[in-house]
């Protein structure tokens, strides 16, 4: 069995209570290798709580959380950098104070390991290191298209740009999985045209597997592989996109209506 026949995420009946309140309830999902992949539903569905338990914020309530084949339900969310998994998040999380280049280097943290003496002597390893890791930053700036700005302290910037530059800093990770949480919201169709074709040519070109979280149908349905649709914490379909769109189920949780009544 090849790499690619492995799923890369398994969600093995994942559920997830707050108090009283179950958020997710029985959640089985296989993300394959080299897909984009995305989670839909209404405000409301679990579709945030599911991600932050593929990426180990939350511990699941019950069920297991696999990367890859390994069993990393529990683990510390800051071991999953290293194994592979880098993530956006639905409000902004940059640092609006650095210029956009600083910003992406932060992303390289997680594969820096150069000690104590040889970064503060800045000699051997660890300028080799520093040099690599620079080199890589631009490169992400390039194939975002934002050399324009790279000095530029990221909080300067509209929205849309610091929305690129969290994208840089995720893919700045090395990630074999990314997550993207609500990329183009609050986004003009320009700026949701030029995201979609960076998650195609992040999965296309780096041969990174995207998993999304979007209530931009248009996206979804244009670049998705394979869509889960959630409904207060519950599966209710899942396949591609034309499958998905024509299940009278995601139909009725759309408009609201309890599944096979009249509209």
């Amino acid at each position: 069995m090849s790499a690619r026949d492995v799923p890369l995420l398994e969600l093995v009946g994942v559920s997830k209570r707050f108090g009283g309140l179950e958020a997710l309830s029985g959640i089985d999902l296989t993300v394959m290798p080299g897909r984009i992949c995305s989670i839909i539903g209404p405000n409301g569905a679990g579709k945030t709580t599911l991600f932050n338990m593929a990426s180990c914020l939350l511990p699941p309530t019950t069920g297991r959380i696999l990367l890859a084949g390994e069993d990393v339900t529990g683990r510390p969310a800051h071991t999953m950098a290293g194994r592979g998994l880098a993530r956006t998040f639905q409000n902004l999380a940059v640092f609006k104070h650095e210029t956009v280049i600083d910003n992406i280097l932060t992303g390289m943290h997680a594969h820096l390991r150069t000690g104590i003496w040889g970064a503060a002597a800045f000699w051997g390893p660890a300028r080799r290191a520093e040099i690599a890791a620079r080199e890589a930053a631009e490169e992400i700036v390039e194939f975002l298209e934002i050399e324009t700005i790279r000095d530029q302290p990221v909080g300067t910037l509209s929205y849309g740009l610091q929305k690129r530059v969290e994208l840089g800093r995720a893919l700045a990770m090395r990630p074999r999985l990314l997550l993207l949480d609500e990329m183009v919201s609050g986004m003009n169709q320009e700026e949701t045209e030029d995201i979609a074709r960076f998650i195609l040519d992040i999965r296309d070109e780096r041969g990174i597997t995207v998993m999304m979280i979007e209530h931009d149908m248009g996206i979804v349905m244009d670049i998705s592989d394979h869509v889960t649709v959630l409904n207060f914490g519950r599966r209710i379909a899942q396949g591609t996109p034309a499958e998905v769109s024509a299940d009278p189920a995601v139909v009725a949780a759309y408009l609201g209506l309890a599944a096979g009544a009249p509209s």
